[in-house]
């Protein structure tokens, strides 16, 4: 049984405690940022959807936010807090450079159209200079000549983008259509595609009759493992050219 008294009927009600309000950060807002982009999706992402997350009015968004754009441009800084890339290995760097992409891949890949917003972004604010030098030291100290270190993490970062974006539609429009009116699988529609080729006129299109039953045939890990080879293998066929 229980010792506390009954409160006497002269006293007055007492409230609850109000819980501490949490103090409104840049980093509460980024995360709350994250939650609306995995739910809504970049069109759906707005500075009153930010606020609505939060439960705070958009105007509190402002004393810490300035725009919407800075708002994304912090989200893109954010994929890289706690990454160090490790010092450059001139016996090692093409594997660096596949481990670099398929963090890079991970990463573009943990949020819903982080893809997007990273086409939009370049790294070269004060917080990620230190990547962008380090990267190209990955490049230089393996010996590749300076013009192709000057652009090849260009097209290291135009491959992840472009990969990450195509595989983020294809997988909505998959999860869609099995969640939706029950239409084919990834796995029946890669059969249907392969049959489709096969059926085509042989004198017409002998290349694409001839690889039909390789069309659409890999993983996405596969595609994207292929497709770093290629650009790695380029990258390596540089190394007997002058430096300069």
């Amino acid at each position: 049984m229980s010792d506390a008294l009954p409160q006497a009927p002269w006293e007055r009600a007492r409230r609850p405690p109000t819980p501490a309000r949490v103090p409104l950060t840049r980093d509460r807002i980024v995360d709350a940022a994250f939650t609306v982009l995995d739910r809504e999706g970049l069109d759906g992402l707005s500075m009153r959807q930010v606020a609505a997350e939060l439960q705070v009015a958009v105007s509190a968004l402002y004393a810490h936010v300035s725009a919407k754009d800075e708002l994304l441009e912090l989200m893109y800084n954010r994929m890289f807090v706690g990454y160090e890339l490790p010092e450059p290995d001139p016996e090692r760097w093409q594997e660096q450079v596949k481990d670099f992409a398929r963090q890079g891949r991970a990463r573009l890949l943990a949020h819903r159209d982080m893809a997007r917003i990273s086409m939009a972004h370049v790294p070269f604010t004060s917080e990620l200079l230190p990547h962008v030098e380090q990267f190209l030291a990955m490049f230089r100290t393996a010996g590749l000549p300076d013009r192709i270190s000057a652009v090849a993490g260009d097209v290291l970062s135009t491959y992840l983008d472009g990969f990450t974006l195509e595989e983020g539609i294809w997988t909505d429009r998959m999860r869609q259509e099995e969640d939706g009116d029950g239409t084919a699988s990834w796995q029946q529609r890669k059969s249907e595609m392969q049959q489709y080729f096969a059926a085509l006129p042989q004198d017409r299109f002998p290349h694409l009759t001839a690889l039909a039953h390789l069309m659409a045939d890999e993983t996405q890990d596969q595609r994207f493992e292929l497709g770093l080879e290629i650009i790695v293998r380029g990258l390596a066929s540089y190394l007997d050219e002058p430096r300069d």
